[in-house]
């Protein structure tokens, strides 16, 4: 239908004969001609009927296309709130209680039995000793009252010579009697016949008065300040306020390149690694990558389930390298320990091989790791050298050049009083405190840029922004004095990390 036939026959409500025929966008109102000429609405935007109801038919399907959306949400969640009820109600059914309690009881029921028979033994044992004692204690009162009879009756006889004919063995008898306490009074030892037996069962009461029901354990905390880490392995810590009733945890780990990344990692436990069973609160992680930043998180598991803790976002030191003999330069003396590198003119013991740097004036040298994954920082002493030159390479970078004359190599070089950052033959002068005696070098691999720094003065002198294809090496070379190499290094506070 034509929308201006929906409102025929409206009048306005300010002109009692006039039909609405325009809609006031200011007021909200529904007007006529004549309020657009003479009435409060004339200085006012006005649309046509038509349009104002295909904008407002327009909004209100699309309110109602979000309103039956969310009405949909709802009774989803309402219908996964009932299922949830239901498994509660199935999870926390009292006949597992009566059950649990039952058993309880039978095994009391089982250990009362037990006991109870012990102690039956151990009474009939005790009597049967006493008994025995008691018919030793017979024995031996029966045999002193005869002879206290005996002696009773001898000492009587007034006549000398009856006396003395029978009262001798009388006499004699009496006498061992009394000397000897093993004839007369039986060996009673009543420790041995009434040792001691208690009935003490105030550590089960402590232990059934505790009784209740298991629930999982709250999440542990990493402890990011007590984990270390080396070039290839991560220590994680962990605190867990329920210590007592976690059975064991699991530690889980993978890579982190992005924020965006961790979200879709964390809803998709597919791609991390698991080590299970772990009955400590810390763990050792053997075998990462070198300068790579990962996610771990530790579960907390007992029967009755587990809670994660929070993310953490650990890293592995960069990775250590030393110079590289066989690369370097014939007339370059490398020191024994493979940290430092120092013009020799003299030395021309060493044969020439394709793969050493054979720069005509310059003489080169380089690191003995090809770095194609993660974040390396490394710095190198300069001291009073004054025409070096500073950065990575592929391996396929010519050797009989300069580093960063070609495309294969990028470099930080000092000429003289000149600071350069060089790659494939162009040149850009960079402001540097002209006293500098340390070049911190960070390799970001993983986000293709190499930066330089001051790190003395915490100072960021350039970064190359490089789509890596192929792996690199760090690549040194000097014109004049020495160089050494520091790696394997945390990259310094005062640098920007792409996740922070």
């Amino acid at each position: 239908p034509v929308p201006d036939a929906h409102f025929r026959g409206l009048t306005c409500l300010e002109h009692e004969n006039e039909k609405v025929n325009m809609y006031c966008v200011a007021d909200d109102q529904l007007i006529c001609a004549l309020c657009k000429l003479v009435g409060r609405h004339r200085d006012h935007q006005v649309a046509s009927l038509s349009d104002r109801f295909e904008k407002l038919k327009q909004t209100l399907e699309t309110n109602l296309t979000n309103l039956v959306k969310r009405n949909s949400e709802l009774e989803n969640q309402m219908a996964k709130l009932i299922q949830i009820c239901q498994q509660v109600e199935v999870a926390m059914h009292e006949a597992k209680l009566m059950e649990e309690c039952d058993e309880l009881m039978e095994i009391i029921r089982q250990r009362k039995q037990v006991i109870a028979v012990k102690i039956k033994e151990t009474k009939v044992m005790k009597l049967r000793k006493l008994a025995q004692q008691v018919a030793n204690c017979r024995q031996c009162l029966e045999r002193s009252t005869v002879l206290i009879n005996q002696a009773e009756h001898i000492l009587k006889e007034n006549d000398h010579a009856r006396f003395l004919q029978t009262a001798r063995n009388v006499a004699e008898r009496v006498a061992m009697a009394t000397a000897s306490s093993q004839v007369l009074i039986p060996d009673i030892n009543f420790n041995d016949a009434f040792e001691n037996f208690a009935l003490d069962f105030s550590r089960e009461k402590k232990l059934l008065e505790g009784l209740d029901y298991l629930t999982a354990p709250n999440p542990p905390s990493v402890r990011e300040e007590l984990c270390t880490a080396s070039h290839d392995t991560i220590t994680v810590h962990w605190l867990s306020e329920d210590e007592f009733s976690v059975s064991s945890y699991e530690l889980q780990y993978t890579i982190f390149t992005g924020q965006a990344n961790f979200i879709s990692l964390y809803n998709s436990m597919d791609s991390w690694m698991i080590v299970p069973n772990i009955k400590q609160n810390h763990y050792t992680v053997h075998g990462l990558q070198s300068g790579t930043r990962y996610i771990f998180l530790v579960k907390a598991i007992n029967q009755a389930g587990s809670r994660n803790s929070e993310p953490a976002r650990l890293k592995t030191n960069s990775q250590p390298f030393k110079l590289d003999p066989k690369m370097a330069h014939k007339k370059l003396k490398i020191s024994n320990d493979g940290l430092q590198m120092e013009k020799d003119e003299s030395s021309l013991k060493k044969s020439h091989t394709p793969e050493r740097f054979s720069g005509t004036g310059c003489y080169g040298a380089a690191g003995n790791v090809f770095i194609d994954s993660g974040c390396h920082y490394w710095e190198v002493v300069v001291g009073s050298s004054t025409w070096y030159a500073i950065g990575v390479a592929y391996k396929s970078a010519p050797k009989n050049e300069w580093i960063g004359k070609n495309s294969s190599s990028w470099v930080f070089s000092r000429c003289n009083n000149n600071f350069v950052v060089r790659h494939n033959n162009k040149e850009m002068l960079v402001e540097v405190h002209p006293q500098m005696k340390r070049l911190g070098v960070l390799l970001d691999y993983d986000n293709n840029a190499l930066s330089f720094y001051d790190p003395a003065n915490s100072l960021h002198l350039h970064t190359f922004e490089v789509s890596f294809i192929l792996p690199v090496c760090p690549t040194f070379t000097i014109w004049n004095k020495s160089l050494m190499i520091l790696s394997g290094l945390p990259a310094p506070d005062f640098i920007d990390y792409p996740e922070q």
